[in-house]
């Protein structure tokens, strides 16, 4: 009967036992998992070779990395940061979305311009109230930027034209017509600058606080969700992701690849059209030419959607990470005297080994393993 009463919690905690070694072995599997991805060895890689050009140029690589952290993410560069981040992370969302099903979208320079004249257009001469005049300047730069979009679309489904190449090339009338627009119908009357009068009092984005951070950026982050929750959870999300894994199983599957095609462009465009809408009610709330394509946030953005595979939360991970590295650079200027330019050097650096699929060796990880199980 004794035997029989000690057997009992004897069991319990080999059970135990058993479940927390389950739990060990899940663990490393997924970390081993994560070492293994190409992502992974791409950023480190292009942060060991930043190291190595930073030695070169005799600069202490860990003061210039601390200085990209503490500028980005310090108390004076957050804000900056964030507003960074509501560009790239939309431009990325914008391209994500049509590459998701295999679909390369070149086109966001000329949607992003589209949108936010659009949306300065429409709050210098709504007469709307102020509140409501805001909301239709962003529907506007949704529009222009979704019409432009499906206009690529159409090319290729109509007229044969691929559209990597269609989306592109209609990039430049999108942004010279803009330019023409703001160099003299639009222009302001007395400035000696390409741009727009400012926009009426009110007719702007509620700030946070004292920053340039903007209800902008909620906005993207929406986007975002609705953009995860489409991929994850809807039948339509799944026709996407299987028309990118395999175009030719998705149509004998029954997936119109015309209709698809022209449904992302325009939702890809309309996003795009949000960032240039959003660049122009924000400060200095109205549209300079040049002031939303010279930073080149839709490369930024295809950057960051490459890096991510298309995927919702890798594309919002890697707009941040681009967005520390592109205000950190400053930082890293002016603290070590090193080129800002090194951290598009790091961009580009991270693409070259993604492309070329690299990942850790099998041999490394084995021994991180043994060293796990030791």
């Amino acid at each position: 009967m004794a035997q029989t009463e000690t057997e009992g919690p004897e069991k319990a905690r080999t059970a135990e036992a058993r479940t927390a070694e389950a739990s060990r072995r899940t663990g490393l599997s997924r970390v081993a998992g994560a070492l293994r991805s190409p992502v992974t060895f791409s950023v480190l890689a292009g942060v060991v070779i930043g190291a190595l050009f930073l030695v070169g140029t005799g600069a202490d690589p860990v003061t210039a990395y601390g200085a990209v952290i503490s500028g980005s993410l310090g108390a004076d560069g957050i804000g900056s940061t964030l507003s960074t981040t509501t560009s790239v992370l939309g431009m990325a969302l914008a391209l994500a979305i049509p590459l998701r099903a295999g679909l390369i979208n070149l086109g966001g320079d000329g949607q992003l311009v589209l949108g936010g004249i659009a949306a300065a257009v429409t709050g210098l001469y709504s007469p709307l109230p102020a509140p409501l005049t805001v909301v239709l300047a962003l529907l506007a730069g949704m529009a222009a930027g979704a019409g432009y979009a499906a206009l690529a679309a159409l090319c290729e489904n109509h007229l044969g034209v691929p559209l990597l190449v269609s989306s592109l090339l209609l990039s430049y009338p999108a942004s010279s017509l803009a330019s023409y627009l703001v160099r003299y119908p639009l222009k302001e009357p007395g400035s000696s600058l390409p741009q727009t009068r400012q926009l009426p009092d009110g007719v702007a984005l509620p700030a946070f606080g004292d920053t340039t951070v903007t209800v902008g950026l909620l906005l993207i982050v929406a986007a975002a969700a609705a953009y995860w929750f489409a991929d994850s959870r809807t039948a339509v999300g799944y026709e996407i992701r299987m028309t990118g894994l395999n175009s030719r199983f998705a149509a004998y599957a029954g997936v119109e690849r015309k209709g698809l095609t022209l449904r992302l462009m325009a939702v890809s465009g309309s996003l795009a059209g949000l960032v240039g809408a959003i660049g122009v009610l924000s400060f200095p709330y109205r549209f300079l030419d040049g002031a939303l394509t010279a930073p080149g946030y839709t490369w930024t953005g295809l950057t960051a959607a490459l890096l991510a595979a298309a995927g919702p939360l890798g594309t919002v991970l890697a707009s941040f990470f681009f967005a520390v590295l592109e205000v950190g650079g400053l930082s890293m200027e002016r603290t070590t005297e090193v080129p800002r330019e090194l951290t598009q050097v790091l961009q580009a650096i991270v693409i070259v080994f993604l492309a070329a699929r690299l990942t850790f060796p099998d041999k490394w990880l084995r021994r991180f393993r043994r060293k796990e199980a030791v």
